[in-house]
């Protein structure tokens, strides 16, 4: 305390400072879940984590991606855009196939209920994501297809 007044010195002041910043970035470091992915050895598709990695790569809320061998991939996301079970989701209706033994299947639906539990406690609206939508609409933009003309409309039609 500074003699003669009521505030705390400037030693102290700082120190509030640094509490608040360091309170700010724990909140935010709190909403970015960091998860592995493992996917089925015996799949005929041995890049399965490459693949998943490509169909994340633009996702809304993906935050960092990295392989960490043939079969399993670390996701960093955040946590008021998607969750662990939405990615999941996606991945299984596109076709990839998860590790289901029971150590996976047990951590599976611990991370999918702190999740959503985590979600409704900060204020997260209920309800289906759009990232099954979004993953189908990154990988069809990636397909060759035939819908890809650049010319303008009037010479389109010119013949």
């Amino acid at each position: 305390k500074v003699p003669g007044t009521n505030k705390a010195g400037p030693a102290l002041d700082n120190f509030g400072q640094l509490a608040r910043i360091n309170y700010m970035d724990s909140t935010t470091d709190s909403l970015i879940k960091h998860r592995e992915i493992v996917f089925c050895s015996l799949h005929p598709d041995p890049a399965q984590a490459h693949n998943a990695m490509l169909l994340f790569s633009d996702l809304n809320g993906i935050v960092h991606q990295e392989l960490l061998g043939e079969h399993r991939l670390r996701v960093s996301y955040d946590i008021r855009h998607v969750t662990l079970q939405a990615l999941e989701e996606a991945l299984v209706e596109v076709g990839f196939h998860l590790d289901n033994s029971l150590m996976s299947k047990l951590k599976r639906a611990l991370y999918y209920y702190t999740e959503e539990v985590h979600r409704e406690n900060i204020g997260c609206l209920q309800g289906k994501s759009n990232c099954t939508r979004d993953i189908f609409v990154n990988r069809y933009g990636r397909l060759q297809h035939g819908c890809r003309d650049e010319r303008p409309s009037h010479w389109r039609k010119y013949l």
